[in-house]
Formats: structure tokens, sequence, C-alpha cells
């Protein structure tokens, strides 16, 4: 039988190194002569305006491109809950109560920097986990890291992928549009009844899947909870061969790990820098960002999981260390992706959106730096607390 668990892993490492090739590539462009016109193409319109779609490129990749990210995300969780990580109370518990630790500790951090600030919005910024660069940095730690701690990362960043769904579809949600809202009911009620029939023939579902989009778009909640609504709809079997959830997920990797995601990180990381952007990340909702990230996730992660094996409820992971533990903390406080995409939704300021980006960037490279050796180093006895 294949390993798809090895696979997923080494697709997501390769994801990583392209997303950090683009990610220098886009500051790199936008910080020459070429700025006006790279920061430019992004900024043009395209689209047919009779139906409300005439938006720049970076709306589309924000809103379409990333509708099928999460569409991938949505399969993931789906298959986890069904028969992965998180299909039995025992396995689940602790990445799942770690994961809100994870979430729940940064966005206190930033609200104590930002409370009754313009810039209180940005909560849900810190709360992201970038599975890519994650197990990227993970990867590069080869065997100091036992399979078990890996698999603890993939669920933990799992339920955290489902706890930012759930943020964005709740909190940076704008005026509802109840028609349009009725009629993408309409559309996800036909998409169950497809499941119900038995249907595996996933094209059929793509059809009411667009225009599920479509409706979610001009309803006023964030277009990328459409490809999640969709993920649930897919049917999914124990037999890999005969799952059409397996298949697409199988299918998807590629296309959002190594287009999709490299094109998010091409368009949202072209940060002009300059002299003020330093001065910029002493800014409230800039150590918000940064505490939250490199402090907060850790800080929520050892809180929770300490607390779990302390009431024996349940262990870490086999062969894993206290140390190690710590040291996915910090791995999870690369934001990145999720964050990057939060933080588009939280303010309206293009500068304060591009200086919280820089700050996400700093965050995740601190976090992926201490990370790396905590994980290093606990593997020869040197991190155990």
């Amino acid at each position: 039988m294949r390993d798809y668990f090895k696979e997923f892993i080494k697709s997501e490492q390769s994801s990583g190194i392209v997303l950090i090739i683009c990610t220098v590539i886009s500051l790199i462009l936008a910080n020459s002569a070429m700025s006006d016109s790279y920061l430019g193409f992004f900024k043009s319109y395209i689209g047919p305006e009779s139906l409300g779609l005439k938006l720049t490129v970076v709306y589309w990749i924000n809103d379409l491109l990333m509708a099928v990210f999460f569409l991938l995300v949505g399969l993931e969780i789906k298959r986890e809950f069904a028969n992965g990580e998180l299909s039995s109370f025992k396995r689940a518990i602790l990445p799942i109560f770690v994961a809100i630790g994870g979430m729940a500790v940064p966005a206190i951090i930033y609200t104590l920097k930002n409370a009754g600030t313009p810039t209180a919005s940005g909560w849900g910024i810190p709360m992201a986990t970038d599975i890519a660069f994650a197990l990227g940095i993970i990867a590069l730690a080869g065997k100091a890291v036992p399979k078990s701690l890996k698999v603890f990362l993939v669920a933990l960043a799992v339920v955290d992928d489902l706890g930012a769904i759930l943020v964005i579809a709740i909190f940076y949600t704008a005026n509802l549009g109840v028609t349009n809202l009725m009629y993408a009911g309409i559309c996800l009620v036909i998409l169950f009844i497809i499941n119900r029939l038995k249907v595996k023939n996933i094209f059929i579902y793509f059809i009411p899947g667009i225009f599920l989009w479509y409706f979610v778009f001009q309803s006023g909640i964030h277009a990328t909870i459409a490809g999640v609504l969709l993920a649930l709809t897919i049917p999914i079997s124990k037999r890999y061969n005969d799952s059409p959830l397996h298949k697409l997920e199988h299918a998807l990797h590629k296309p959002v790990n190594f287009l999709v995601m490299p094109v998010f990180a091409l368009a949202n990381t072209a940060i002009v820098l300059d002299a003020s952007f330093i001065s910029a990340l002493t800014s409230n909702y800039s150590l918000g960002i940064i505490l939250g990230l490199f402090i907060g996730k850790p800080l929520g992660v050892f809180i929770f999981t300490y607390a779990l094996i302390k009431m024996k409820v349940t262990n870490l992971p086999q062969g894993s260390s206290w140390g190690q533990v710590i040291g996915t903390g910090f791995i999870a406080g690369i934001g990145f992706t999720m964050s990057i995409f939060i933080c588009t939704l939280a303010f309206n300021d293009p500068e304060i959106i591009e200086r919280a980006k820089l700050s996400i960037l700093v965050a995740s490279l601190m976090s992926g730096i201490v990370g790396f050796i905590l994980l290093k180093s606990a593997s020869k006895g040197k991190a155990y607390v």
C-alpha cells in the first residue's frame, strides 16, 4: 500500500521551498526599477463588469484561486475527521486542544496590544499556521523529528486551518446579501443531494460548485468559504481507489502547492521597503502580530499540551520530548499564507496591510529559525524540560 502520509509530507516540503523563492522574487521586484509595473499589474482590473466581476488581479487571486486552496484544505479536514488522525477521540484530543491553545493565546496577546485602537480587528492574523512552511522546516531537521511529531503537527495544522476558516466566515464577513446567500444555500443543497445519490463523478460537483462560489462572493461572505463548503459535499470512502475525495485531494496537491500558493505569494508579498518600515515594526499592530506568532503560538501549544499530559488525558507523541514539543510550537508560529490572507481581510488601509505583512514575514522567519534549532538540539538531549 502506498504511504500517502509520506507523499503528503514530501509535497508540502517542496511547496515550502517554492514559496520562499516566490517571496524573495516578489520582494526584489517590488523594490527594483520594475516596482511600478510589477505592482501595477496586480492592481489592474479584469473580468465581466455586468456580472459584478470586474476585479483587480490580486482580488481574483485572493478570491478565486484561494478558493481552490480552501477546497484542498476542506478536503484535508474532512479526510482527517473521517478516517485520519482526528477520526477518534483518543487521537484527536491532543491536536484539537493544543491547536485551540495555539490560536487563543496569540489572539489574546494581539488584543492586549491593540484593544480600543483602529487595528483591533487584526486579532485573527497571528492565529494561523502555514503547514507548507512548517513541514518544510521540520524536513530540514531530518531524523531529529520522529514521525509521530510530524503527524501531530499535521493534525494540529488541520485543526488550526479549520479554526481560521471559522474566524474568516464569522468575523471577517461584510454585510450579508440575503438573496445571494439563499441562492448559495440552494446550490449547497443540490450538492448534498448529489452526494446522497452517491454520484462519484467529481466533475458533476463542480457545476453547482461554480455557482456556489459566485453567490457566496456576491453575498458578502468571503468567496473562499465556498471552497470549504464544496469540499464537505465530496464523497469519501476508506478505499483510496474508490474514494472521490482522495482522488480530488491527490489531483489538487500539485496545482495548489506549485501554482496557487506561489501566485498568492507573488501577489501578496510585494512589499515596498523603506526606512519607515523599521520603525513601523514597533507599532501596536506589528508588535501584536510578532509577539502573537513568535511568543503566543509556542506558549499556547506548550500550556495546553502540558495541561492535558498532567491531567493524564493523553500522552506526548511517541518518541518525542518536551523540548521537541516546544520546538514544534515555534514551528507552528510560521503564519505566512493564512496570516497574510487574514491580514488582507482585517484591514482596509493599504499602508497598514503592507506593514502587517512585513511583521508576518519577520515573525515567521524568527519562529522557523528558533523552532529548527530547538528541534535539532532536543534530539541531542539539550532541550528537554
